[in-house]
């Protein structure tokens, strides 16, 4: 690969509409970005999801893409209707169930390959420690971090066991936030200590059971950095993932278009910063100018030198090894295929095996808070 092929490998990209069209045909040929994002604005039927993503991929001969999607269940499903679409990760977490996880996270897994998807944004890991959390709320599994680790990871199985790549988000932890990073920079005012206690055993339990990528949070703590969000850290995404926890899988960001970033930082500032943190896959989900604009300040900083060439070999090389992992040999799926596996009736079935085993937990539950009062 040359110099300008490894920087597009660092991008990964959303666009608007259902097809691909000769403009987006092009601006993939041009900057060859190392993947692609799905959102529920570009998906109509299981059958224009497979044709999307086969001609998404004939795009990118050079290199397969990785497409992503953010299907966790809940409140954050992107597929369309005729997908089984299981209900939100707290409901599995009262399950208290790791077969039940694993088993749900595995269907996904199957659709999403089906239609050519082949990394999925989950497991979350955050746990939801502030009531007042507006963003992460019924994502995460449950309220403590043991529940988180144990569905967390059986999740992040059933996924990769199906040749899904699993992305753990949002790294150091995004439950303890009383903002949106989406609308503005969350900060987080807890010690060390707090920290280490709750937030991070998720994380740690999932670089030891070999979780493929992870995603990062627009998120300040204080501890940690006190002047700069996880995301453009390098001693949270440097030392302390890195080199501490030992992390060498794919790290992304979360959205840099997303306004706890891009209200503090042009976008183009933000992906240097990113990538010298130790970020390995810089995420801009819609605006074209933006993912133009990021390009050429990455292109900009590995011709100056501020980005090595041996830190972007470091990026490429944990991409590459991420898709000869999970997509090569890459093959086209068929809208024959998709049509038998997405929504059928043992996965029908599953999602209803689940939900009756929740309406008994919980009545186990109430009849425990009777006996107790």
């Amino acid at each position: 690969m040359t110099s300008r092929d490894k920087i597009g490998q660092l991008f990964m990209v959303g666009f608007l509409g259902t097809s691909v069209t000769p403009d987006l045909a092009s601006f993939i040929k041009e900057y060859k970005p190392g993947g692609v994002i799905l959102f529920s604005r570009n998906l109509e039927s299981v059958g224009q999801m497979v044709d999307l993503t086969n001609d998404l991929q004939a795009c990118s001969p050079h290199s397969p893409l990785l497409i992503s999607i953010d299907q966790e269940g809940g409140r954050v499903s992107r597929l369309p209707k005729g997908f089984t679409i299981f209900p939100p990760c707290d409901l599995l977490g009262r399950c208290r169930s790791t077969e039940l996880a694993y088993a749900a996270a595995a269907t996904i897994a199957k659709e999403l390959r089906a239609v050519g998807v082949n990394m999925n944004m989950a497991p979350v890991l955050d746990v939801n420690s502030n009531p007042d959390n507006p963003v992460i709320g019924d994502r995460a599994f449950g309220t403590t971090p043991d529940v988180v680790c144990e569905l967390g990871m059986a999740t992040a199985a059933g996924l990769q066991g199906n040749r899904v790549v699993a992305c753990g988000k949002h790294f150091p932890g995004h439950g303890d936030t009383s903002t949106d990073s989406h609308k503005e920079l969350p900060v987080v005012e807890a010690s060390r200590e707090r920290l280490e206690t709750v937030e991070f055993p998720p994380f740690r339990h999932a670089i030891a059971q070999g979780i493929a990528s992870m995603m990062t949070a627009h998120v300040l703590y204080r501890a940690l950095d006190p002047e700069l969000p996880a995301t453009l850290s390098p001693a949270i995404i440097n030392s302390f993932l890195r080199q501490e926890l030992k992390y060498d899988g794919v790290v992304l960001t979360d959205d840099l278009e997303m306004h706890a970033i891009i209200d503090h930082y042009g976008v183009e500032d933000a992906a240097v910063r990113a990538v010298l943190a130790g970020c390995d896959v810089l995420l801009i989900c819609k605006d074209r100018d933006r993912e133009v604009a990021a390009f050429g300040a990455i292109e900009q900083a590995v011709a100056s030198g501020a980005i090595s060439t041996e830190r972007l070999n470091l990026s490429a090389d944990r991409i590459a090894r991420l898709k000869d992992r999970f997509i090569k040999p890459y093959k086209p799926v068929t809208v024959s295929d998709a049509r038998l596996i997405a929504g059928c009736q043992s996965h029908q079935s599953l999602l209803r095996t689940i939900e009756q085993v929740r309406a008994r937990s919980e009545v186990r539950g109430s009849r425990s808070e009777v006996r107790g009062f």
